[in-house]
This record gives C-alpha cells, sequence and structure tokens, in this order.
C-alpha cells in the first residue's frame, strides 16, 4: 500500500560510508512536502506579521536575494565554479527587464508587468550562451579569472553606453502600469512582495528539482572529479556551460524582479562588488547545502538594509565575520546546523546548551569590547568635529580618553581569556560526543 512506510539505506554521514536506514512513505515524500508546506506557508504569511512597509520592503529584496543566491550557488556549490562575475547576468537581466517595462508603458509590448522578470531572465540566459561558452572553456582558478575579466568588461561598458546602460543616473520607469486584472496594479508594496514570493517559490522548486537531474547530478560529478567524468565519455565542458546558462537564467529573473522592486537600474548592479556580494553571503550561508544560500540570503539584506543604518564600520564587522568563518566554519552556518541535527538525532544535543550559552555570552563579552574600539577608531577619524565623545550601546566614551581605550581593551581581553577556557570545554565535550555517535553507528550496523 502506498501509506506504508519503507526502508531505504543511505550514507550515514559525509565521513562514513556506512549506510544507515530511514523511513520515507512511497510514492510521497512525507518530509519533503512539510518543508515545502513550511516554505510557503512562511512567504504567505510573513507580510501579514510585519505589517510594516519597511518590513514589506526588506521581504521583498529577502525573496530577490533567494533567487541570486540560489542561481549563483548553481555554480559555486554544485559546480564547484567559482564566479567573480554572476552580476553580469542577474544586472544584464535588471537592463533588459526595465527596458521591457519602459515598452510595456508605451504600448509597444504586450505583456503584463508580471512576466517581465521572465523577460530578464530570458536576457541573462542570452548573455550566459555568448560569455558562457567562453567562460567554460576551462575550469578552476582560469574559470574564475575569466569571470573575472568579463565582469570588468561589462562594469566598463556600462558607462561607455549610455543609451543602454543610462549613464552615471540609470534607467527608471513605473511599475504601475499595463492592465490591471482584479484591480492589481503592483503600486502597493505589499502586492509586488506576493509576485516575488510566488517567484521566489517557483525558482527555488526548479533549482532544487535542478539538483535531482541527471544533469545535475553529472554536475556534481564534474566538480568532484572531472577525469573520472571525462574517461566514462561525457564532456565536462558542456555540463558546465548548461549549469552556467541555467543559472544565468535564474539570475537573470532576480534582476527582473529587483527591477521592479526599484524602478530604476544603476551600473552598480553590473559591477565586481555586486559578484563579490553573492560569493560573500553565499559562502556564510553554505554553499555546500540547499538551503544555505537561503540563509546567506536574508543575512545579505540585514547586512545592507539594517546593519549600515547602525554603524560605519559595518563592512569591518563583516569582513571580519566572514574571517571567522572562513576559519572555523568553512562549510557555513548550514553545516552548523546540519551538525547539530546530526547530534540531536542520537539525543546529545541537549548536553551542549550549558557550553552553547557560555560560548554565546563569552563572544558577545570580546565583541562588546572590540566594537567600542573600533567605534572610537571610526569617530576619530569620521566624526572628529563633532567632539571627542560618541554613544554606543548606551554608554558614552570619549575617544581621547584613556580610560575609555583601557575599559574596552580589559572588556575584550577579558572576553577572550574566558571564551577559550569555555571553548576548550566545549571541544573535549564535542568529541566525546562525536566518539559516542561513531559507536552508536557501528553498533547499529552490527545489529
Amino acid at each position: 500500500m502506498s501509506a506504508m512506510p519503507e526502508t531505504v539505506d543511505q550514507p550515514a554521514d559525509p565521513g562514513s560510508g556506512s549506510p544507515v536506514s530511514y523511513y520515507e512513505f512511497r510514492p510521497l515524500n512525507v518530509g519533503r512536502w512539510i518543508v515545502w508546506g513550511l516554505f510557503a506557508l512562511v512567504l504567505l504569511v510573513a507580510p501579514l506579521v510585519f505589517t510594516s512597509s519597511l518590513s514589506h520592503t526588506l521581504l521583498s529584496q529577502i525573496g530577490v536575494a533567494i533567487i541570486v543566491c540560489l542561481s549563483y550557488n548553481m555554480l559555486l556549490g554544485q559546480g564547484g565554479m567559482l564566479s567573480f562575475g554572476h552580476a553580469v547576468y542577474s544586472g544584464l537581466g535588471s537592463f533588459l527587464a526595465i527596458h521591457a517595462l519602459n515598452l510595456v508603458s508605451k504600448g509597444n509590448l504586450p505583456i503584463p508587468v508580471s512576466l517581465v522578470p521572465i523577460v530578464g531572465g530570458l536576457a541573462g540566459m542570452l548573455f550566459a550562451v555568448v560569455f558562457g561558452w567562453v567562460s567554460t572553456k576551462k575550469a578552476g582558478t582560469t574559470f574564475a579569472m575569466i569571470t573575472l575579466g568579463i565582469g570588468e568588461l561589462v562594469a566598463a561598458m556600462s558607462l561607455m553606453f549610455p543609451e543602454f546602460f543610462g549613464g552615471e543616473g540609470g534607467v527608471s520607469s513605473n511599475r504601475v502600469t499595463g492592465a490591471h486584472p482584479l484591480g492589481i496594479t503592483f503600486g502597493p508594496q505589499i502586492q509586488l512582495y506576493y509576485l516575488i514570493a510566488v517567484y521566489t517559490f517557483i525558482c527555488t522548486a526548479l533549482m532544487f528539482a535542478f539538483t535531482r537531474t541527471p544533469l545535475g547530478r553529472m554536475l556534481n560529478a564534474v566538480r568532484d572529479n572531472p577525469e573520472r567524468v571525462e574517461f566514462v565519455g561525457y564532456d565536462t565542458q558542456k555540463v558546465r556551460y548548461l549549469a552556467f546558462i541555467i543559472a544565468a537564467f535564474f539570475a537573470g529573473i532576480s534582476g527582473g524582479l529587483a527591477a521592479l522592486n526599484f524602478e530604476i537600474v544603476t551600473s552598480e548592479v553590473v559591477g565586481g562588488a555586486r559578484s563579490g556580494v553573492y560569493l560573500l553571503f553565499t559562502f556564510l550561508g553554505g554553499a555546500t547545502f540547499f538551503f544555505g544560500p537561503i540563509i546567506g540570503a536574508i543575512l545579505m539584506v540585514i547586512a545592507f538594509v539594517l546593519l549600515s543604518e547602525l554603524t560605519k564600520a559595518w563592512l569591518l564587522y563583516l569582513g571580519l565575520v566572514f574571517l571567522f568563518m572562513v576559519m572555523y566554519a568553512p562549510g557555513g552556518i548550514a553545516s552548523l546546523i546540519m551538525m547539530n541535527l546530526r547530534v540531536a538525532a542520537f539525543g546529545r544535543l541537549k548536553e551542549l546548551w550549558v557550553s552553547y550559552l557560555g560560548l554565546a555570552i563569552t563572544a558577545l563579552i570580546v565583541l562588546l569590547g572590540a566594537a567600542a574600539m573600533i567605534e572610537m577608531v571610526y569617530h576619530l577619524k569620521l566624526n572628529a568635529a563633532l567632539g571627542p565623545e560618541l554613544h554606543f550601546m548606551g554608554m558614552t566614551l570619549n575617544a581621547h580618553g584613556l580610560n575609555s581605550w583601557f575599559g574596552s581593551a580589559f572588556v575584550m581581553l577579558t572576553g577572550l581569556g574566558l571564551f577559550e577556557l569555555t571553548r576548550r570545554h566545549f571541544v573535549q565535550q564535542w568529541g566525546e560526543i562525536q566518539e559516542f555517535i561513531e559507536k552508536e553507528i557501528k553498533r547499529r550496523e552490527a545489529l
């Protein structure tokens, strides 16, 4: 019967080739339906919970960011292709989409506004057909350098051809145009949000489905062992090329949605800095897991919209976070979540909450002391005319006073010492739990 559970063997974890059993309901994978149902529910309910106009704007930007980060991860995480020019395809998609929107406004293009992002996707795909053939001829570092060169070329061209790119002022339009079925004008931000939410859900589902296709599996093989793929008769360049085109299509859709959201597109959207941002936050979220870029997209919007308003040193903080993630959690936030889910599956997660609390508190103390000194340095360099005093976390600091500097350094060093003691205890406890898990896996295999 279809409702009966069926035992399926899968590898226990990346470091263990031994299979363990779990239950999957045939023909429906119940767990997957629950996850996708919750994802759709979150997209549906989010603007009803966060009702301010700022919240709707942030949610719209998060939806756009999710699509573009997932499309970038098709290259980085699934294909092992480090691209420094992904903004070319999302940015050119934005420009073509906003030109299409202007044609719709003039009555020269008989399509609804809701389909304008598809124009951006097709534009991104078209440019990927041209640029991707050159880029994917090589892999590894050479591929990265070619994408960087193409990105810089397009960025330079954006100021050389003002007829298309609009010069420094960019190209603007009005999304409240064309037919208005059911009274939907896309003027109110919440209406545009739901359009973005629909695209986000569909694009996310399609990109997940791609990972389960033969092409997606072959792309993983090209990433892991291209020599063996060549040996069995596949052309690795064609596999990378097709994946590159598909990724550019989704990037173009995100660019088209961004054009509708902001109603203006400037040369900045094809710049190298934008490509670097995609790389940074896809890595922070976790490029080795499908849901990692979703986490990275949320962090990207929070950093650029909220953190940038709180402090002028936000780029420094972002760089430090990236540095520590590379050093201590190269798998990104998603890898940390999955490691703890593995511990929870064996019933040992509750033993770690005290250590996690200690790590969080001591890390916060370190951050408080370091941030106080960083803010004083920035105040001296950027706001010296306002006097030596500044307000930080409810405290008044004197950037010229020895007491403020000594106190901040004392707090940071004290926090570092406590953090190191807590970290050593945690490492010992974590090692014991991992040893228990390995023994438990072997015990279950022997039964």
